[in-house]
């Protein structure tokens, strides 16, 4: 998924810079107005940001992760379920946020576009990773891609079910989630019936076998 620079410079200027989203979207006048607010010289957005905003974009959301681990590192984690641990990640998420949603709308319209297709894919899997590595998933098979990729699934449309609840402390789309949450729970549960009957089926030419070797 590729790494992302860090700096203290570009973490404090995407913040100062969230207040004139609204009004601005996410542009290069947002952000030389932030950082003008950080304290930076305008004229250093393309030194701070060479991709403008979509990179600007995709800094912002590689600070929410790092927020949201820190924040999930403080949860007596040992004491939860798994689905306790994704829902509640994904509830500190949307909690940083509670009083962003339209620097969230903007941000998602603009990678909407086709063109920042691949920074939002980037973004995603970020994400997800930086959930479950957080809530300590350290597997290392196949099982890794499939929590990941079922995992981005249920987080993007969240996130898009969130843009429109207007319900108090967003309640609808915690419910929303909850259900898609007890559906990732079940994968496992289905692969292993599926590995289960597989065993018990006539296999007189070893594909099973070899399939489960590859």
């Amino acid at each position: 998924m590729g790494a992302i620079e860090r700096s203290e410079e570009r973490d404090r200027t995407v913040e100062a810079a969230l207040p004139h989203v609204p009004l601005d979207g996410w542009t290069s006048k947002a952000l030389r107005a932030g950082l003008a607010d950080a304290g930076f010289d305008p004229a250093d957005l393309g030194l701070l940001f060479p991709g403008g905003p979509v990179e600007a974009i995709e800094v912002w959301c590689d600070l929410a992760d790092r927020r949201m681990a820190e924040e999930v590192s403080r949860l007596d984690l040992a004491s939860m379920r798994i689905r306790d641990r994704v829902t509640a990640a994904i509830r500190i998420r949307l909690d940083q946020n509670a009083g962003r949603k339209e620097a969230v709308a903007r941000a998602t319209a603009l990678l909407a576009l086709p063109q920042n297709a691949p920074a939002a894919a980037r973004i995603t899997a970020r994400t997800v990773d930086a959930i479950w590595v957080a809530i300590g998933d350290r597997s290392t098979d196949f099982s890794w891609y499939t929590k990941r990729a079922s995992l981005a699934a249920i987080y993007s449309a969240t996130i898009l079910y969130w843009l429109r609840d207007d319900s108090l402390e967003a309640e609808a789309t915690l419910r929303f989630l909850d259900r898609r949450i007890e559906a990732l729970m079940l994968i496992p549960k289905v692969q292993r019936r599926f590995a289960d009957l597989a065993a018990r089926l006539p296999d007189p030419f070893g594909l099973l076998g070899r399939l489960r070797r590859a």
